[in-house]
Formats: C-alpha cells, sequence, structure tokens
C-alpha cells in the first residue's frame, strides 16, 4: 500500500512524467480523474480517501474536499484560486498552495502579442488571405505602435514586465496599481484615465467578486472607439454580452481574448465570432519551460506538506499555526 494518495483533478499536458518523478520518491500514488464534474471528483476523493487534491482548472468545492478525512493539502498548478474553496479549506486547516510566478513571462509576452496582432491587423489579413483575399485594403489604415498608450489595469508582476516591454517598443504607459506600486516610466492613474486614454486596455487583475464584470457597458462606452480590449487574466473579468455589443456599436475597435467565462466558450456567438475579436485557448501561460516549472513546484509543494516540511507557497498562512 502506497504511503499517501493524490488526486489530479485535470491536466493541461500530454503526460505526467514530472509528477510522477517526484512523487513516486515519496509514495505518493497518484490518482487521475477522467471527469472533472464535482460528483465525479467527491467519489474519487472518498473512495480513495486522498491525501492531497492537485487542481489545474477544475472547481474544487467544499463537497470534493469534505469528501475525505484524510486531506492534507489542495495545491494549484496554477495560481488564481478562484476555482478552489479557499475559506473551506481554511476552516477545515487545510492549505492551499500555488505558483504565483511560473508564467509571468510567458502571459507578458502574450499580451504583448495580442497588442501587436490588433495593431498589425495580422489575424483579420490572415483570415482574407486563407479566404482567397490578399488585398491591402481589406483592412482599415493602421498606426505605428510607437506612441500610442497602453494602459495596463494591475501592475503586478505581469504588468511590470508587460510595461517594459511597452516602453521599450516606445508606448506610452499608465497602469492602476491596487498596492500601491510604481515603476520608472509608468504613470499611476485610476480607471477613468486608463479608459479614456488608451488605445489599448491589458487586464492583468484576478478575478474576485469585486473584480467580476469590471468590464460592462459603462466602461465600454467611456473608451476610445479606436482601443482595443486585452484580456489575459481571467475571463469573469468581462461581461461577453456587453462587449459584443460594444464592438457592434462601434464603442471600441476590437478585443483580444485568451481567457473566457465560460471556458470552452460559445465560438459561434459573438463576441468570439466577430472578425474584430482575436481569440486564443488560454494559452498565454504555455511554454517548456513554464510548464517544467509549474509541475515540478506544485508537486513539490505537495510532498513537502505531507513529509511534514512548510510548502513553498501558502496562500492561507493561518493555517501553519
Amino acid at each position: 500500500m502506497p504511503k499517501f494518495k493524490a488526486l489530479l483533478t485535470d491536466f493541461a499536458w500530454k503526460d505526467l512524467e514530472i509528477e510522477h518523478q517526484t512523487l513516486d520518491k515519496a509514495d505518493v500514488e497518484l490518482i487521475v480523474a477522467t471527469q472533472t464534474d464535482e460528483n465525479t471528483l467527491a467519489t474519487l476523493a472518498a473512495e480513495h480517501q486522498v491525501d492531497a487534491i492537485m487542481t489545474n482548472w477544475a472547481k474544487v468545492t467544499s463537497k470534493v474536499i469534505a469528501a475525505s478525512p484524510n486531506l492534507k493539502i489542495v495545491a494549484r498548478l496554477g495560481i488564481g484560486l478562484d476555482n478552489i474553496d479557499v475559506a473551506y479549506c481554511t476552516e477545515k486547516k487545510i492549505p492551499v498552495t500555488n505558483i504565483p510566478d511560473y508564467c509571468v513571462i510567458e502571459v507578458a509576452e502574450h499580451t504583448l502579442a495580442l497588442l501587436l496582432a490588433c495593431a498589425r491587423k495580422i489575424a483579420m489579413y490572415h483570415y482574407e488571405t486563407q479566404n482567397g483575399r490578399y488585398e491591402l485594403q481589406a483592412g482599415p489604415l493602421m498606426r505605428r505602435v510607437s506612441g500610442q498608450t497602453l494602459g495596463i489595469v494591475g501592475l503586478g508582476q505581469i504588468g511590470t514586465l508587460l510595461a517594459e516591454r511597452a516602453l521599450a517598443l516606445g508606448m506610452r504607459v499608465i497602469a492602476t496599481s491596487r498596492s500601491g506600486k510604481t515603476m520608472p516610466g509608468v504613470e499611476t492613474v485610476d480607471l477613468e484615465r486608463i479608459l479614456s486614454e488608451s488605445d489599448y486596455i491589458s487586464l492583468l487583475v484576478p478575478a474576485t467578486a469585486e473584480t467580476r464584470h469590471m468590464f460592462g457597458a459603462e466602461q465600454f462606452q467611456k473608451m476610445k472607439p479606436t482601443a482595443y480590449l486585452i484580456n489575459t487574466a481571467r475571463g469573469a473579468l468581462i461581461d461577453e454580452a456587453a462587449l459584443a455589443a460594444a464592438i457592434e456599436a462601434g464603442e471600441l475597435a476590437g478585443a483580444a481574448l485568451d481567457v473566457q467565462d465560460p471556458e470552452p466558450p460559445d465560438l459561434s456567438k459573438a463576441p468570439m465570432n466577430d472578425p474584430r475579436v482575436i481569440v486564443t485557448p488560454h494559452a498565454a501561460f504555455v511554454s517548456v519551460e513554464s510548464l517544467e516549472n509549474l509541475r515540478g513546484r506544485a508537486t513539490k509543494q505537495v510532498v513537502d506538506w505531507l513529509e511534514g516540511r512548510t510548502p513553498e507557497n501558502v496562500r492561507n498562512p493561518e493555517v501553519l499555526g
């Protein structure tokens, strides 16, 4: 019999070799779910009396957490914790861990790539040429990126890296910062100025009850009609119906969305099917380097706690007392 058991709710890579390298050495059996609904996960947790739950995107609810009386840790294979009932874990003295910095470079790069794709109409021209139309006049007149304004909503780790890259391109950068963080070359402003002054707005804040649908009809009406909205954070930040209506009404030029709510979205409906909207499938975090970093560190956090050591990133540190 293995010493410990861990339930993996879901994963976004082709194999589990990295996870097994660490878990096998600690005598941890890995149970891999093939479905991610609440009942299935709760049943697996109860049936195997798991000591740990590792989750990528699947929802780890109080029902799933309560299913195994042996549960000692919930580890997020990612950054955000909106898919985990952290409050319930804290009530039950169960630590919740994440890897808050594993893909900050990748997300900053992906955000900049989406910005440039919007600016240079890359997706639109590609679509036109793939459909047999090779015409410069197929797209609107473009403006150079240098000199335009990028508004960053959330000057955290990713926002800082994005700002550095945008400044190198000659852009003017303004940003909001809940923590009061500042950086050279970036003016810290309120959201109203982000809306009114930005040619591109990048959303880089977590999804919380306070930030849900923080961009809706009211915000879109305050944006420049030539501006683009870029979301590589969480889909819940945007009221997608309002975004579709705003683009149709010409209140903004378009959007680039790497995250949606729900995921996967209905690609047959606006704004997903609008030619002025670029959609990528929650891909901003991915690289060989980021996945190796994420998987190795997240798995080690589980083993550390099971073997009596404090994990690297405990997001509810009050349970440690």
